[in-house]
């Protein structure tokens, strides 16, 4: 392609090192597209609070599309632009289709206020026995009837001793199309979020504000829930470190993230 117009980037086994951090090589492009004009956008499953110590280091201010495609965040004003959600009649309803195909699986909610960290709102509520791979210090325990109780960006399901592929099919085939299932972690925890939410959603509204055409957007990613935004963009780069489902249907491969695969691409241009 021609040097792109729109750059999106996952952030976790995709821009992130295995050690969890920008490298020089990756933060020296990403500051020459900048510098060429040539937005970057980090799209990622993770909640807009997890977004400015990754940000900050790049000198990211402008939009990442967060939770999977359920929120546009502005970095630099620190202000959710917008956000789709599952209402709380929709969620019991998922929580007691899960009951069935996830026997003794456990929920968490994440939910969103105006800015990252809006004093006002507890971000991740989550029942006890929850299991998330991640951690999180920030999480609030609270019942199952409160998890559920909110609108959420989206609802994550943990199950140990399950591999998240196989709760990912297991949910679907109860769930059907009342919401959209996806992982980015195949250690027992799948993420629901709105029927037709995915980071590809997420990344057209920035494109249609910016007045970039999809034809001119990279997109790099690792995982399934990464695939539909790769579909989307005019080219979609997987990493070899990817989820086979990735690299089958992706334009490229490129080195793994240990190897600052996003650098090496972006170097043709920048």
């Amino acid at each position: 392609m021609d040097r792109p117009q729109l750059i999106a980037s996952d952030v976790d086994g995709t821009l992130l090192s295995p050690l969890e951090r920008l490298e020089r090589r990756t933060l020296d492009v990403i500051g020459r597209a900048q510098a060429a004009d040539v937005p970057f956008v980090l799209a990622s499953g993770r909640p807009p609070r997890w977004i400015p110590p990754i940000a900050a280091p790049a000198g990211l201010t402008g939009y990442a599309v967060c939770a999977n495609g359920a929120v546009l965040y502005d970095i630099g004003a620190d202000r959710v632009v917008s956000a789709r959600t599952l209402d709380a009649v929709l969620l019991g309803d998922i929580a007691t289709a899960l009951h069935t195909a996830l026997p003794g699986c456990q929920l968490a909610a994440e939910r969103v206020g105006e800015s990252a960290r809006d004093p006002e709102v507890h971000n991740l509520i989550v029942e006890n026995g929850f299991f998330n791979p991640w951690g999180d210090s920030e999480s609030h325990s609270a019942p199952r009837a409160e998890v559920l109780g909110h609108p959420a960006v989206k609802l994550l399901v943990s199950l140990k001793g399950m591999r998240s592929a196989e709760m990912a099919e297991a949910a679907s085939a109860v769930l059907d199309d009342s919401v959209d299932v996806t992982y980015s972690t195949g250690l027992g925890l799948i993420e629901v979020s709105a029927h037709g939410v995915t980071k590809a959603v997420g990344l057209a509204e920035v494109a249609e504000r910016l007045g970039v055409d999809r034809r001119h957007t990279i997109a790099f990613g690792d995982m399934p829930n990464d695939t539909a935004m790769l579909r989307w963009a005019g080219h979609g780069v997987a990493m070899a470190n990817a989820h086979p489902e990735v690299l089958e249907m992706a334009d490229e491969v490129t080195a793994p993230n240990s190897e600052e695969g996003v650098a090496q691409i972006l170097e043709r241009w920048f």
